[in-house]
């Protein structure tokens, strides 16, 4: 049986989007971009971006019984190379060891004019 995420704690979807899904012990979430909960406003820079990112997709994994330390995979997509290392920085700050295992593309434009967009696939504790 598949379960839909919703909470107020992260984004509104900005189009025909679930924040997540569950089905059986795995968790998908929708790519998240840095935007503000409240306003839904997206963060300024690169770092505010991602660790909203981080923020956001922690909110939606604990409404589905996980969070950040069960996170199996990332697929990272990036607008710039030139922020790899930043955003590297800021994983080892979000995420416990062991790293899920991740890919990282760069795309020429991502909704609103994010900076990054990060999508995880997580267990259920």
């Amino acid at each position: 049986m598949m379960s839909v995420i919703e909470t107020d704690q992260a984004p509104s979807a900005i189009g025909p989007y679930s924040q997540g899904r569950v089905t059986g012990n795995l968790i998908y979430t929708s790519g998240q971009i840095g935007l503000d909960p409240k306003d839904m406003k997206l963060k300024e820079t690169f770092d505010d971006q991602a660790d909203a990112i981080f923020k956001n997709l922690d909110s939606i994994l604990r409404t589905a019984n996980s969070d950040l330390s069960q996170i199996v995979k990332l697929t990272i997509y990036l607008v710039d190379m030139k922020n790899y290392a930043s955003l590297n920085e800021i994983m080892t700050k979000a995420l416990p060891k062991p790293y899920p295992a991740r890919t990282t593309i760069v795309v020429s434009q991502l909704p609103l004019n994010a900076l990054v967009e990060i999508e995880a696939i997580a267990a259920k504790k």
